[in-house]
């Protein structure tokens, strides 16, 4: 059954009255600062306290997690912080040498918030170092005479060499402390493995994230621009795998009419309003991270953003509905040539979008396009890089799937001419599982993805008819008595729409 765009976004909003959109287009914009006021950089180590502890160690990427428990009195602790910080670089922050693997925290167990969360660990030294998955965290606690717990104490990490040296220990590995970035010999290219396109969640996310920053810096949004950002905003707030990124792609359009009216054309204006984006992050706080999972290359200028970018346009390919696939299609064109700034790429893409005879009437067909696109891509630039020597050794490009992932779908292989036969309706499965339900795994996990539940069984209620172009009155009304949460936005959301050409252009949605 299917959803409209407008009654989705009520789903974002607490009780609120229209005024308090109209208050401020900053109410939305949230700021982030990864450095101090003097310009230092933060410690490598990330800061816990009893506020924050699960969250962060549920959100985090990384498999595994070092937690300290120390006091900031404490000589020791001053004494070992260095020898910490040093294993810390390796592996937390935008410049890690091995990023997404440990995540190395710390707790100051002096500060009265955060007794209760040390008293919970049995804290009973200082410094005290616990390791296991930070899941297991969550939540979490430790007793000494416990025979059996997934939380470790590490016995011996007095200096930054033998706390590494128990690290390789337990995860079979060879990091050194002189390890510099993107020696990436330890990556996984067995592309066989569904745990790695799972870590991908991640990097939909960083690349959403830096696609928008890109269209920020370059000044990319002009009234000719408008309304293809505003559809393929519509698209993520519908059908982006993580519920963070869709809550706020929502946010960013219900405050778009205010951010960037009609008349937003100067250049001096962009400049004013720019400062009220810049520090907007899509994808929650966290986002970007500054680092890659499963789009990780071996070399620093290889695979990152353009592989993220291409998970993310299959990962919408396979969410959508039949009655969507046209407007998905139109979506994801009209970005790529408006905003993506590599031009012999751009142009590539909009000729194989500018090639399509006749409309999408079907998901499946959608998909199937995209993934046969993709594949021409990787066929033309396979050529092109072993020509040059600029493709990524470990990560070369090729047809996807292989037959190690997906042997169902190979129907014939001529080797003459390389053409494959393909069983297209194996590939579509492969293609749904792949970027569907194995992507967004470790977040369901995590609780992060989010269709179901609450926010799924509250949707559930907003049902209109298919051929609906516009949400009723007395329907927006209804919710609204029925839910603050959800009246109060969608009151605002439709009153943002009456001067809105695209308004006839929403889309259906479903189990968002």
């Amino acid at each position: 059954m299917k959803l409209f765009l407008g009654l989705f976004l009520c789903a974002f909003s607490v009780c609120c009255s229209s005024a308090t959109f109209s208050r401020s287009r900053r109410s939305i914009l949230r700021e982030v600062n990864d450095k101090d006021q003097t310009g230092v950089d933060h410690d490598y180590a990330v800061e816990l306290n009893a506020t924050n502890f699960d969250s962060v160690l549920k959100d985090t990427p990384a498999t595994f997690a070092v937690v300290e428990f120390f006091a900031h009195w404490c000589p020791a602790c001053r004494n070992y912080k260095p020898h910490y910080e040093k294993v810390a670089r390796l592996f937390n922050g935008a410049d890690a040498v091995h990023p997404g693997i440990i995540l190395l925290t710390r707790v100051d167990c002096a500060l009265k918030i955060n007794t209760k969360l040390c008293d919970k660990f049995s804290v009973g030294h200082y410094p005290m170092l616990f390791w296991g998955a930070p899941p297991k965290f969550v939540g979490g606690s430790w007793e000494p005479k416990q025979e059996k717990s997934d939380i470790h104490v590490i016995d011996d990490a007095r200096t930054a060499d033998r706390l590494l040296n128990w690290i390789n220990k337990q995860t079979s590995s060879s990091f050194g402390l002189d390890d510099q970035k993107f020696q990436n010999e330890q990556l996984s290219s067995n592309v066989s493995d569904p745990e790695q396109i799972a870590r991908a969640i991640y990097d939909v996310e960083e690349a959403t994230s830096i696609a928008f920053d890109i269209i920020l810096e370059h000044k990319m949004i002009k009234p000719e621009t408008r309304a293809p950002l505003i559809k393929f905003l519509q698209l993520l707030t519908a059908h982006h795998p993580s519920r963070r990124c869709r809550k706020g792609a929502g946010e960013l359009l219900v405050s778009f009419d205010d951010l960037y009216p009609t008349d937003f054309s100067s250049s001096q204006k962009q400049d004013d309003d720019k400062s009220q984006v810049t520090n907007f992050q899509i994808c929650g706080k966290e986002v970007p991270r500054g680092y890659w999972m499963f789009c990780r290359g071996s070399k620093n200028e290889t695979r990152g953003f353009s592989c993220g970018l291409w998970v993310l346009l299959h990962s919408l390919s396979v969410r959508i509905e039949d009655g969507e696939s046209q407007f998905t299609f139109n979506a994801v064109c009209d970005f790529v040539h408006n905003f993506f700034v590599c031009e012999e790429c751009r142009q590539h893409f909009y000729k194989m979008c500018s090639s399509v005879s006749s409309p999408f009437n079907k998901a499946r067909d959608f998909a199937l396009w995209l993934w046969s696109s993709h594949n021409k891509v990787n066929e033309r630039l396979s050529k092109e890089e072993a020509s040059l020597g600029t493709g990524d050794p470990k990560f070369p490009k090729t047809i996807w799937p292989p037959k190690q992932l997906c042997s169902s779908c190979y129907l014939g292989h001529d080797q003459k001419s390389n053409k494959i036969e393909w069983n297209q309706d194996e590939v579509y499965k492969a293609l749904r599982n792949y970027y569907g339900t194995t992507l967004v795994s470790l977040y369901k996990e995590k609780g992060i993805v989010g269709n179901e539940g609450t926010e799924g069984a509250a949707l559930e209620d907003l049902i209109v008819a298919s051929n609906a172009i516009v949400v009723p009155v007395g329907a927006a009304l209804a919710i609204a008595v029925a839910s603050c949460a959800f009246g109060a936005l969608a009151c605002y959301w439709r009153s943002q729409q009456k001067s809105r050409k695209y308004f006839h252009h929403l889309h259906s949605l479903k189990n968002i």
